[in-house]
């Protein structure tokens, strides 16, 4: 729920029913991206994880390029994707909550930017796959995401998971056995970059500009001179232009109109 403060870039203020029909959306795409990941992983075991053999990220090799789209799809084995799961739903959340076009957007830029860093620097000898490099960019995002758009909301919330998953940092250098390293941060700078990337861009609303002197209103065609117009009305007597949007009415010129009512 957006606090009375919390406002968007162009200076008005986020709409509850709005955020709560992109939190529904958000929760059903990673929901059905979920049931995709362990749909795949059934085959997978179906197949006795030739799947993700065949189909998994080989460094430098050209005829794998193509599987940097099919990696973050498939897992080494159950306990593999049990142990991506959790973290995907919760970051992938957090990521898509604000729009889930820019979410779909994010996720290209971190499949691309984790199965690369893999593929130009990983040994030759091993094949990578899981989501863990897109979950690390979803964790990047979501921690710089609140400072690109100036929101308080999002900077509090990068702030809370920055705080509490600190230590999936660890990971993301060298010294893991069996984890890809690479690929994490390869995931994170994507992820970071892409707080930058698809920050919020809408101009903020121009400042109203102080009212001028009111141009005179023009007798109709017709009016006799000396005479108000009927279209013209009060406004006339006060100095506001006949056809333009009625300002705000000051003293004076209500004592303007009370002398025109008595003929003076």
């Amino acid at each position: 729920m957006a606090s009375p403060h919390d406002r968007a870039p162009s200076g008005t203020p986020l709409d509850p029913a709005q955020m709560i029909a992109e939190a529904r959306k958000a929760f059903f795409t990673m929901f059905g991206f979920l049931c995709l990941v362990w749909a795949v992983q059934l085959v997978n075991w179906l197949l006795d994880g030739r799947m993700a053999l065949l189909h998994g990220i080989r460094s430098r090799d050209v005829d794998s390029l193509g599987y940097l789209l099919t990696a973050p799809f498939l897992h080494l084995n159950w306990q593999h994707l049990q142990g991506n799961s959790g973290p995907l739903f919760v970051f992938g959340f957090l990521a898509a909550y604000r729009g889930v076009r820019k979410f779909l957007g994010l996720t290209v830029l971190l499949v691309v930017t984790s199965g690369m860093a893999v593929w130009l620097f990983e040994r030759g000898d091993v094949v990578t796959v899981g989501a863990s490099g897109v979950i690390f960019g979803y964790f990047g995002y979501v921690v710089l995401r609140g400072l690109f758009d100036r929101n308080l909301i999002d900077s509090l919330i990068g702030l809370v998971m920055g705080a509490s998953f600190a230590y999936l940092l660890t990971t993301a250098v060298p010294g893991t056995p069996g984890v890809s390293w690479l690929g994490h941060l390869g995931g994170l700078v994507g992820g970071l970059a892409g707080a930058w990337i698809f920050r919020d861009r809408r101009p903020k609303q121009a400042a109203a500009l102080p009212d001028g002197p009111a141009a005179p209103s023009l007798p109709a065609p017709g009016a006799a001179p000396g005479r108000k117009s009927a279209a013209s009305g009060a406004s006339g007597a006060s100095g506001a232009s006949a056809i333009g949007p009625a300002g705000p009415v000051s003293p004076r010129a209500d004592l303007l109109k009370e002398l025109d009512d008595l003929g003076l």
